[in-house]
């Protein structure tokens, strides 16, 4: 419902409580947003959510907390310039999407932005490896979620065989530094691996593959990765033991539960950042201006997008 001008003609105890529903209508729809998420998960109860309403009902509260929370910081990153990288890897079907969609979820695009970056092309295959990720890094007052990182070589190239023992090595003998150099530029990086077991990641593949809303997430990498598992496993422990590094050590998030990984994470994420409130000016809404000159044009009923809802 929209303002008209004959709700201006409302005693003014009417109109504010018609301001009142409309700004609490306006609140439960941002919360359906998230709901709407969570059914999606759950739609071939893949979802491990314990199943109680009390559980859900301290997930959504927990969840909403943590989220104005990351306002704040978002805030206190625009505020203060600070530059901030989250790497987020783990397995396929770990669950790094669904915890990145929910830091994201109430941000501001243009402050928090996602990398997702697909497979390099003819040309970015002849740059320096990290080449292409360093035009995705940010600038002052951003933060940058990359989903899968640098760290491809690491992992999914190593396990398929994509890169040579050299360019292994090569990575490894760089990334510490390549990090440092980062950091020491004033760029805050925090490394999170998702953990799921063997069990659970096919629980998540067989629901994919049932779900038609979810079949374009299964791709053919995604199948051999179950084949490789140990291979990966390998690659992983390795991973972890070589660019675990005191300026950006990496973090393990247990996500079997997808619920707990995603407030845990989040949780995890505001305390390493050192942010607090930022003071904001009053914001005062100015008066509408009507002007007795001004007539609306209609608009043709062909221009209108069919109600069928």
């Amino acid at each position: 419902m929209a303002m008209t001008p004959d709700m201006t003609e409302l005693p003014a105890s009417d109109k504010a409580s018609w301001e009142r529903n409309r700004l609490r209508a306006e609140v439960l729809d941002d919360i359906d947003e998230e709901i709407e998420l969570e059914l999606d998960d759950a739609r071939l109860g893949s979802d491990k959510d314990n199943g109680t309403p009390d559980f859900r009902r301290a997930y959504f509260r927990e969840l909403l907390s943590l989220q104005g929370e990351l306002v704040k910081l978002q805030d206190w990153v625009k505020e203060t310039g600070h530059r901030l990288v989250v790497i987020c890897e783990g397995r396929d079907a770990a669950g790094k999407g669904g915890v990145i969609k929910r830091i994201t979820q109430r941000l501001n695009p243009r402050i928090c932005r996602v990398a997702a970056l697909p497979a390099p092309n003819d040309r970015e295959r002849t740059q320096w490896y990290f080449q292409r990720y360093v035009s995705h890094l940010p600038a002052a007052g951003e933060i940058v979620l990359f989903d899968r990182s640098w760290y491809n070589r690491a992992g999914v190239e190593r396990v398929m065989n994509f890169c040579t023992d050299d360019e292994y090595e090569e990575f490894f003998r760089s990334v510490p530094e390549f990090e440092r150099m980062l950091v020491r530029s004033g760029i805050q990086i925090v490394k999170y691996w998702f953990s799921i077991s063997d069990d659970e990641q096919e629980l998540r593949f067989r629901a994919r593959m049932e779900d038609p809303l979810k079949q374009w997430k299964l791709s053919p990498m995604d199948l051999e990765s179950r084949r490789r598992w140990e291979s990966y496993t390998l690659a992983k422990e390795i991973m972890l033991e070589r660019s675990n590094i005191d300026e950006a050590p990496w973090w393990i998030v247990p996500a079997d539960d997808k619920k707990k990984a995603r407030l845990n994470c989040i949780s995890h994420l505001l305390s390493q950042v050192p942010y607090h409130d930022v003071s904001k000016p009053e914001v005062r809404l100015p008066e509408r201006v009507y002007s007795p000159d001004y007539i609306r044009q209609p608009v043709p009923d062909t221009m209108i997008v069919p109600q069928k809802y």
